[in-house]
């Protein structure tokens, strides 16, 4: 079954004490939206009380965004906030800065820790999934570091694609989306268009240049479950832009 949800990172500063994150939740709900990807909220809102706002607003948490540094040094904590919130996918929205600065072996010992907590995870019933940004599109020897996280990570590590970053790094993302099949259950919906200064924006899914029947129709054929909608900058309101975002692929039967 396909199921749209929202980013709560795109309303991060909405989020960052509990009464925003719960007046957030609400307005989510109210458009339509039925499940959110917990991240970028206040680090002082408790497990507890995010989990009682999912029950409240009867949203469902599809996804969260957590620091890798406490999934390295505090598993068990990540494993309980997950059951709290009901959550089956631990998500990493970025390769910590430590493994990057270190290239193609940077990006080696990523895939061999990630390997690791994934199976961690695995063993936990949960499932690590890795988010993308352009940096992964760099080349290491005629090989992307992408390339080098899908062939040496573990197959508990599933992949978290970002539409806009893979086609800020140069890739196909219709490509890309067939080329994790079977290892993408989660993934993030971004559009780009090119502003007046032809420089590349983040858009409302169907606003931008992406072409979405495809990338939807990718989707389907490999079978992912979670579509998120997630917009870091927005040119309006960011409740706005994901209302925009839902109206668009609710029209194309996504809901």
């Amino acid at each position: 079954m396909i199921q749209l949800g929202a980013q709560m990172y795109t309303l991060r500063e909405y989020a960052q004490d509990a009464a925003g994150l719960r007046d957030a939740l609400h307005k989510v709900k109210d458009m339509g939206y039925r499940a959110v990807q917990l991240s970028g909220h206040g680090a002082g809102i408790a497990v507890e009380e995010a989990a009682a706002f999912l029950e409240e607003t009867g949203l469902t948490c599809a996804a969260t965004h957590v620091s890798f540094d406490d999934m390295l040094s505090d598993l068990p904590a990540v494993v309980r906030k997950h059951r709290a919130w009901k959550c089956q996918y631990a998500g990493v929205g970025a390769m910590p800065e430590k493994y990057r600065a270190g290239g193609e072996e940077g990006f080696r010992a990523f895939a061999k820790d990630a390997s690791r907590v994934a199976r961690q995870l695995r063993d936990e019933g949960l499932t690590f999934i890795y988010h993308n940004h352009q940096f992964e599109f760099q080349r290491f020897q005629g090989k992307l570091g992408m390339d080098i996280l899908l062939e040496e990570c573990d197959e508990a590590v599933q992949f978290e694609l970002d539409t806009y970053w893979v086609q800020t790094g140069g890739g196909d993302v219709i490509d890309w989306i067939r080329k994790v099949a079977g290892r993408m259950d989660v993934v993030h919906f971004k559009d780009m268009v090119i502003d007046s200064q032809h420089k590349q924006i983040m858009a409302e899914i169907g606003q931008g240049n992406l072409n979405w029947d495809g990338i939807i129709q990718a989707c389907r054929d490999i079978g992912v479950k979670w579509y998120l909608v997630e917009q870091d900058v927005c040119q309006r309101s960011p409740f706005e832009s994901l209302n925009m975002s839902r109206a668009f692929l609710n029209g194309k039967g996504i809901c």
